[in-house]
């Protein structure tokens, strides 16, 4: 079965919302509540979002491209400037670096903490929507599948938070402080150092992502059959142990399936479009000012200087980074819904 199957198994003429909130879904935070949308198909809600969110983002728009201007228009000075200073060049290297990291650091300062709140957000929700699907899967009959995915859910989502708000957010302010002093210095031993902050932090996303999803693709295997085998087994225990009605109560029993497995996708698709509404318009602010420094980066590459031109794509890098981590929790949270929404195989 695909996962579009599971996301949009609710019937059109029911409300999602509905549903899910008699079935105790968690309410979405104030950041992402305004984007949330009343559809009853992944397609169409998906869609919605991206109508209400992509007006939200202009203001951001329009003001990173006014600090992408006064940092070309620094550039172009600090080169004017080192065209005629002579043997001050690295001095001018230094206010060069110093200008275009005072430029840009506002603005980066502010996309972290929203990613980094983003992120707090995101965690906060999962940890509230998580148990309620577990519930849902169990009461589905999958008591084995829900438990597995419960626990490696709840780890992951623990883990990477905490390490998020204590290491990595720290480790890109970091990671600037290197790139500046690098790019005013020239030091090969700080361009090293500032390396090894990105790669560390490339690594430690990619090894979670790929864990975790290798662990909820087995869990769902095993535990999924499992479950499914013992379900098949109950229904021929009803249907052949109770005398006259037993066919019935095995009946009866496949219906309350149904509407138990129609509320949990129901919650699943909810919960799916809060996670979605939650991320999208910090995703896509982030994302703006990453794709405008990298165009930055091009532009004064033709006529600045190296460092300070290596400086630009550090910051860039680092909005790269900070994007990497707000999409690396939000996937998790949505494989972990897809994984629920699965049931029993």
């Amino acid at each position: 079965m695909r996962i579009g199957s599971f996301l949009t198994a609710v019937p059109p003429q029911i409300s999602v919302s509905a549903i899910s909130a008699a079935f105790g879904a968690p309410e979405v935070p104030a950041s992402g509540r305004a984007f949330m949308p009343e559809a009853s198909s992944l397609g169409e809600g998906i869609r919605m979002i991206l109508q209400d969110v992509i007006p939200q983002i202009r203001p951001d728009l329009y003001e990173a491209s006014r600090v992408c201007l006064a940092v070309i228009a620094a550039v172009m000075v600090v080169s004017v400037v080192q065209s005629f200073s002579g043997a001050q060049k690295n001095v001018c290297n230094i206010a060069g670096c110093a200008s275009i990291a005072a430029t840009l650091l506002l603005s980066t300062n502010s996309m972290v903490r929203l990613g980094s709140d983003t992120i707090l957000e995101m965690v906060q929700y999962g940890k509230l929507l998580i148990p309620v699907m577990t519930a849902a899967l169990a009461a589905q009959g999958a008591v084995g599948t829900s438990a597995a995915l419960y626990a490696a859910t709840m780890a992951v989502i623990s883990l990477v938070s905490s390490f998020l708000a204590k290491i990595l957010v720290p480790m890109i302010y970091l990671f600037l402080a290197l790139a500046v002093a690098s790019g005013a210095t020239g030091e090969d031993m700080l361009k090293q150092f500032r390396n090894l902050m990105k790669d560390v932090i490339g690594w430690f996303l990619k090894t979670v992502l790929t864990v975790f999803t290798t662990y909820m693709g087995l869990t769902g295997v095993i535990s999924g059959t499992a479950d499914s085998a013992a379900a098949k087994v109950t229904k021929a225990v009803i249907s052949s142990a109770v005398p006259i009605v037993g066919g019935i109560l095995s009946d009866a029993s496949e219906s309350v399936m149904v509407s138990v497995a129609m509320a949990k996708n129901a919650a699943g698709l909810y919960g799916f479009f809060a996670v979605i509404a939650i991320c999208i318009d910090p995703f896509l602010k982030i994302g703006c000012h990453y794709l405008l420094l990298k165009a930055t980066g091009a532009v004064c590459a033709i006529f600045g200087s190296k460092p300070i031109t290596e400086l630009i794509g550090d910051f860039s890098s680092a909005m790269g980074l900070l994007l990497a981590m707000t999409g690396s929790v939000c996937l998790l949270l949505l494989i972990s819904i897809v994984c629920y929404l699965r049931g029993v195989v």
